[in-house]
C-alpha cells in the first residue's frame, strides 16, 4: 500500500475554518483549535436563533393585534375566538398588517369576530 501525505488536504480543511472565522477577535480566527469550536459555537447559534427569530415576530404580531383590538373595544382572547367560532382564518401575521395598514378594514373584521 503506498504512503499517503495528507498536507494538502489538511491545510483545505483549515483553510475553510479560518476563513468562516474571518472577523472573529484575538484566537478565534488564527488558531484552528479555537477557530473549529468557535465555528461550532456560531452553527448552532445560528440554527437556534432561526427558531427564535419565528417566536419574537409571532409575539409581535400579536401586541400589534391586542393594542388594535383594544382600539376597537375587544379584547384580543375575545376577538381570536370570536374568529375561530366563525370560521375565518387569517393568520395572525396578515391580521396585524391589516390592522396597521388599513384600520378601516380591520374594524369590519373586528365587528364580525364580535357578532
Amino acid at each position: 500500500m503506498p504512503r499517503v501525505k495528507r498536507g494538502t488536504t489538511t491545510r483545505a480543511k483549515h483553510k475553510s475554518v479560518l476563513a468562516k472565522t474571518k472577523g472573529y477577535r484575538h484566537t478565534r480566527k488564527n488558531l484552528i483549535r479555537v477557530a473549529k469550536q468557535a465555528v461550532q459555537k456560531a452553527d448552532a447559534n445560528r440554527y437556534k436563533s432561526r427558531r427564535l427569530k419565528k417566536r419574537a415576530f409571532r409575539s409581535l404580531w400579536i401586541v400589534r393585534l391586542n393594542a388594535a383590538c383594544m382600539a376597537n373595544g375587544i379584547k384580543y382572547n375575545l376577538f381570536i375566538k370570536g374568529l375561530t367560532a366563525k370560521k375565518i382564518k387569517i393568520n395572525r401575521k396578515e391580521l396585524s398588517q391589516l390592522a396597521q395598514d388599513s384600520p378601516e378594514e380591520f374594524k369590519k373584521v373586528v365587528e364580525k369576530a364580535r357578532a
